[in-house]
């Protein structure tokens, strides 16, 4: 997620230019560097994860308390995207990459169809029967967050998967709906 630049316009693929823009797009370069083996001899594959949906924790478990409570809402403007998959694709996009020699380089871990944060919430509070319309101010996700980690809230990006569905992956999740009603009920 933190490796493109954050824009409310650009769409990014796997072969899109990034990571050297920030303190986490720079991290992630590094992870990238540290985990590339020298030679050809061996394939490998590097998942670009966004925001991992699932039971019991990660996003979503700080999440859920107030959308349960009728509090929930866009974060900041809400026109940032929000770049997500649920945890059963990105497990599968790991089977995927192990079973299938086809596959290397570089895979975007993300969910094909996109939503900004504001459609996130949305769909997020229809899934638990609530309305999310009370957003989270742009200042209270700084103070609470600190400045580096609000800009992950607070500006997102359009990554498309074109490379992971190019391979042949079939998501089970494709559509922001159907992934949160699995994962709240």
């Amino acid at each position: 997620r933190a490796y493109y630049q954050p824009s409310l316009t650009a769409e990014y693929d796997e072969d899109s230019p990034g990571g050297d823009f920030d303190f986490f797009s720079n991290l992630v370069t590094k992870w990238e560097a540290a985990a590339r083996l020298p030679g050809d001899s061996t394939r490998q594959v590097v998942v670009r994860s966004g925001v991992v949906l699932g039971r019991g924790g990660g996003a979503i478990g700080h999440m859920l308390l107030p959308f349960r409570l009728g509090l929930g809402g866009p974060i900041g403007s809400g026109h940032q995207f929000f770049p997500w998959i649920h945890i059963g694709d990105l497990a599968g996009i790991l089977t995927h990459a192990l079973e299938a020699n086809h596959v290397h380089g570089v895979l975007n871990g993300v969910a094909p169809s996109s939503a900004t944060n504001a459609e996130f919430a949305q769909t997020l509070g229809a899934a638990l029967g609530h309305r999310a319309f009370i957003p989270l101010p742009s200042t209270m996700v700084q103070a609470v967050f600190g400045r580096e980690r609000a800009i992950m809230l607070l500006e997102g990006q359009k990554v498309i998967p074109r490379r992971t569905l190019a391979t042949g992956y079939q998501y089970s999740f494709p559509e922001l709906g159907a992934a949160l009603k699995e994962i709240v009920a």
